[in-house]
């Protein structure tokens, strides 16, 4: 589902990041992060805690609901060598129980048939490589339910760029307060920074809520390697709009509000939806500069990696110059960047050039 052509190569989103503003640990609360209000033509400085006043009653939040399962494994090859696994989906295979969808990182890939001993006492048998015989993922079928597996032995799929051993605190705050659907191995970045006092704040300020769920995948941290961006292949990612969303949306329509998006993980399942009327499924949906939005008007989101697929999703949204230009100034005034660290608030551009 690629988005209208462009005129960017994959260097136009790239810029230089201090090492020392990737955040490694999140604020000592959820709402404790800053926010970059990027709805004007400059940058406001502002609190988080500050986004219910930035808002108005009758505007309609959208949250995904995905929720972080712990989908990194560990184990050993029958010949001793380590390995790790990353699991991207549970695959529910009715004629093969326990089966998943996996990431292999190891000195050398062992054959289909391998019986792989994993930590915490249990079988990952490689079956081959999904979604098909060139796919880039491997499947397995595990010696028991996936879910109950990971939820006992995994770890906490952390984003590569945060360099340290997952802990309780990741735990706890690699996931946002309302996940209720496991699936995804990456957070929802946006949505960490809500906490129930601030849901409450919203609802009491008459902002409605809804909600879509997308499982996010690893494919997320995938690095664009083609400088014509049109060339890059998206990777899937499995979506829902609930029909109680879809219902908020022309409520809010009719009563002239704004459909926030909180992530663009939140972005990707609506637009999927409103552009191929499919309520859920798989989407790769790639948007980019000189697409169309159709129903979002607003953005919350965190900042995002040079030369990502995020980058161009948000210039699409929000304009590449204004992008660029609010990237600048949250380097100049120190932003915490990427999945523990700042938000920033968008509105569509009429003209997103």
């Amino acid at each position: 589902m690629p988005s209208a052509p462009s005129r960017f190569t994959l260097s136009d989103f790239d810029f230089h990041l201090p090492p020392e503003l990737i955040a490694q640990h999140p604020a000592a609360e959820r709402t404790g992060s800053r926010l970059l209000d990027g709805t004007g033509p400059a940058p406001q400085d502002r609190q988080f805690r500050e986004l219910p006043a930035l808002l108005r009653a009758g505007d309609l939040m959208v949250f995904n609901d995905t929720q972080v399962v712990k989908a990194r494994l560990f184990g050993h090859k029958p010949s001793g060598g380590r390995l790790e696994l990353l699991v991207e989906r549970v695959l529910h295979e009715p004629d093969l129980p326990h089966t998943v969808a996996a990431h292999m990182k190891v000195s050398k890939k062992p054959q289909p048939g391998t019986v792989l001993q994993m930590d915490g006492g249990f079988t990952a048998t490689l079956l081959g490589r999904w979604p098909n015989a060139d796919g880039p993922i491997f499947r397995f079928q595990f010696s028991e339910d996936p879910y109950t597996l990971m939820a006992q032995h995994g770890h906490v799929p952390l984003p590569p760029y945060i360099t340290h051993a997952d802990s309780a605190e990741d735990e706890r705050r690699y996931q946002t307060v309302f996940a209720r659907s496991p699936g995804a191995v990456a957070a929802p970045t946006a949505a960490l920074h809500f906490d129930e006092a601030m849901l409450a704040t919203l609802d009491a300020a008459g902002v409605q809520r809804a909600s879509v769920t997308l499982h996010v995948g690893a494919g997320t941290f995938q690095p664009v390697k083609t400088e014509n961006i049109a060339e890059h292949v998206m990777h899937f990612e499995r979506y829902e709009v609930p029909q109680a969303t879809a219902d908020a949306i022309a409520a809010c329509r009719a009563r002239g509000g704004r459909v926030l998006a909180v992530g663009t993980t939140s972005v990707r399942a609506l637009e999927s939806w409103a552009t191929c009327g499919q309520a859920q499924g798989d989407t790769d949906i790639f948007i980019t500069p000189g697409y169309q939005f159709r129903t979002v008007d607003m953005l919350l989101t965190n900042f995002h990696l040079p030369k990502s697929t995020l980058m161009m999703l948000v210039s699409a949204f929000a304009g590449y110059g204004h992008i660029m230009a609010l990237y600048q100034h949250a380097i100049a005034q120190r932003y915490r960047f990427f999945s523990y660290g700042d938000a920033m608030l968008l509105q569509r551009k009429a003209d997103a050039a």
